[in-house]
């Protein structure tokens, strides 16, 4: 599969047919499975063989969806996660060491950036962060005890765009492991592996998912370090279930004719915002105003879902705003056919103090949109006239 198209490898891409020749993979709700006697149960846990032993180590609807993230991201290997903060946690708890330091954009999902301040410290694993536009001060922050440098592209929740490119051959020089959580982008819109990158993250739950049903992660890249994240994992048990597996291969077969419409309207609702007068700051990738447009053209096929945007009149326009929302969800997840609206400061980033969401590029009125698969102009209707009443405060 590995000369076919992305889409084709997305459908294509499937678990060994059973005996009944089934044409749509089945779900495999097992546990455990049974050995043939007891030289074939030594030689499976030896790892002497390549096979099924216990539903935490591997399962035939986690290996397919692996599988398919794996050729989509041109990786060497992978695995899967309950969740996506269980991807990002696990796979840097099973490189790092106590004494490590780790080299991250401070622009950070909020979870992770929990990680890094609340949990590592205890472990003795230290961290510095550099701001979005200033990956020329990296190496300045780089020490002997440096082991990973970590970024999001495009980042969550302001939508900038980080030179994926300048940071692979950053880590290169200083024998870095990059890591990059691709959530935003999957896939099917850039592949960091290309730009350097030795392993790649994503919270399935979002736009691989792309409909608001189950939770999952993932992390590809690197088979040497994917060994030790599996390690890791097998031992701690943080791997996904076969039925939230089953579920996300099935949703992979329509990601990029999904992800085509949600660039598509995002793109409209985007130019919408921007011309809007009681609206600033309005963030998009593919908007030619982005102060990375230029990188993004670069790396990303397409600009994403997401768009970042400020209500002019500040943080009660915008409580207004959001309160008159009718069509749109107002919800902390992303990625869903439905589109939804976050208010960061109040809800995924509340937790970071306000110096920090500020140096992360959320100040308090930032409104952060996740484009669905409506029709774009019921969604510009709708926040049309949310704004209209926001004005009114």
């Amino acid at each position: 599969m590995n000369n076919t198209h992305i889409e084709t490898t997305a459908i294509r891409t499937q678990a060994e047919r059973t005996q009944n020749l089934e044409h749509s993979v089945p779900l495999y709700l097992t546990s455990s499975y049974v050995f043939e006697d007891s030289e074939d149960m030594r030689a499976s846990f030896a790892e002497e063989k390549e096979r099924n032993i216990y539903s935490r180590y591997s399962n035939p609807n986690t290996s397919e969806f692996i599988d398919k993230i794996v050729l989509m991201e041109k990786a060497e290997a992978g695995f899967a996660f309950a969740s996506g903060m269980a991807a990002v946690f696990s796979s840097l708890a099973a490189l790092l060491n106590s004494g490590d330091h780790i080299v991250a954009c401070k622009s950070l999902f909020g979870s992770t950036h929990g990680l890094f301040t609340q949990y590592f410290p205890k472990w003795k694993i230290s961290h510095s962060y550099f701001n979005i536009n200033e990956l020329d001060s990296i190496e300045n922050l780089i020490k002997p005890e440096t082991k990973i440098l970590f970024a999001e592209s495009p980042t969550n929740p302001g939508v900038d765009i980080l030179d994926l490119d300048k940071l692979g051959k950053i880590a290169k020089r200083h024998n870095l492991i990059l890591i990059i959580d691709n959530c935003f982008a999957t896939p099917y819109l850039q592949n960091p592996i290309v730009f350097g990158a030795d392993l790649v993250i994503h919270s399935a739950t979002k736009l691989i998912d792309g409909q608001g049903r189950v939770l999952g992660g993932v992390t590809v890249g690197r088979a040497d370090l994917i060994r030790e994240i599996y390690l890791f994992s097998r031992n701690t048990g943080p791997s996904m279930s076969p039925f939230n597996a089953w579920v996300l291969s099935k949703s992979l077969e329509t990601l990029p004719v999904r992800l085509e419409k949600h660039c598509e309207n995002a793109l409209k609702v985007a130019k919408f915002l921007e011309k809007h007068d009681a609206i600033t700051n309005v963030k998009y990738p593919f908007l030619k105003s982005h102060p990375q447009y230029k990188i993004a053209k670069k790396q990303m096929k397409l600009g994403g879902n997401v768009i970042a945007f400020e209500i002019k009149k500040g943080i009660d326009a915008g409580r207004k705003f959001i309160d008159s929302i009718k069509l749109c969800s107002i919800s902390a997840n992303l990625g869903d056919t439905r589109s939804i609206l976050t208010h960061p400061a109040s809800t995924t980033h509340s937790k970071l103090s306000k110096l920090d969401r500020l140096e992360s590029g959320i100040t308090d009125g930032l409104i952060r949109i996740s484009v669905g698969l409506e029709h774009v102009d019921d969604i510009i209707k709708d926040l049309d006239q949310a704004i209209a009443e926001g004005e009114n405060v």
